[in-house]
């Protein structure tokens, strides 16, 4: 017997950080994700393997089935954030596992290269929720944190807002289908960004967090409402420009893109992973030309 999980990845276009303080974000699933697949085997331990977009096995570990102390690994930094995933699942939900001939063999596989930062943690995290039966929010709190709204991705094959409630956030599923989908793309930074950095950063700040939250919430609902490209792209300039102002830092255009002549927003933790920008593919050439090769038309990323 064969149980298989999936989750799609995420990208975050509206609310990144202020969506921490419970403004209403822009959500986007994505047509990458991570599955995770199970298969019974008369055994003590839990093999585990890690495969990539390529399916070569990164990452293997053997657990214990009592208290998932670790037997063997190829990797001891990822299988001990495992057995702290398994722990916390196990505490959510006691019966969980405690058939041991059953589930010894799990497979994960991502579909995107796991350094684009689309969702690695919360694919894991939801495909384990849902495998367990415990509350995904509650299982994200106690292992790697954050807002939830890669949670709310995962399980959802359309565009959603979304708004921090504790372990029962605000998810509404929209129709979000611009038009001029054909002008923009996503480019990836060459980095991946360490979002709890991000976020501890983020919290440091003093600021009005319920004007900021104002603001972001209004944006939020007028770029769904946008007919045409240019009123989207002021909806992302404006977003950018108060986010630049609240978190002290300059734009990713004005750091590393100020000649581009079209509109650059950033993506979740600003300074990696993706960026979205505006233009035609001749105006996308311009990535290319500084470097950038990797570079998503957005019918080839969002589902």
């Amino acid at each position: 017997m064969m149980n298989e999980f999936y989750s799609n990845g995420k990208l975050l276009l509206t609310g990144e950080y202020a969506i921490l303080d419970g403004a209403k974000g822009l959500a986007l699933p994505t047509k990458f994700g991570q599955s995770l697949k199970l298969r019974n085997k008369n055994t003590k331990t839990i093999q585990w393997f890690g495969v990539d977009e390529n399916d070569d096995t990164w990452f293997y570990a053997e657990f214990a089935k009592e208290d998932f102390k670790t037997v063997t690994t190829t990797d001891d930094t990822t299988s001990d954030r495992l057995k702290q995933i398994l722990t916390e699942t196990k505490k959510l939900n006691p019966k969980f596992l405690s058939n041991i001939t059953e589930n010894s063999i799990v497979e994960t596989k991502v579909t995107f290269p796991m350094n684009w930062g689309l969702g690695t943690s919360s694919t894991l995290i939801a495909n384990m929720a849902t495998w367990a039966g415990v509350n995904p929010y509650q299982l994200l709190e106690a292992t790697f944190g954050g807002s939830g709204y890669d949670i709310a991705c995962a399980t959802h094959n359309t565009a959603i807002t979304y708004q921090r409630n504790n372990y029962e956030p605000l998810v509404e599923e929209v129709n979000f289908n611009p038009t001029f989908k054909d002008e923009l793309f996503f480019v990836y930074l060459n980095q991946k960004k360490n979002s709890r950095d991000a976020i501890k950063s983020y919290r440091s700040l003093d600021f009005n967090r319920e004007e900021l939250i104002n603001k972001i919430n209004a944006i939020t609902e007028n770029i769904q409402k946008c007919t045409t490209v240019a009123e989207f792209e002021n909806s992302l300039n404006e977003h950018e420009a108060i986010l630049s102002e609240t978190l002290q830092i300059s734009t990713i255009k004005e750091s590393l893109f100020p000649d581009y002549t079209r509109t650059i927003k950033s993506l979740g933790a600003w300074g990696g992973d993706f960026i979205l920008a505006t233009g035609t593919e001749e105006n996308i050439l311009y990535f290319k030309n500084k470097g950038y090769q990797t570079i998503l038309p957005y019918s080839k990323m969002i589902l």
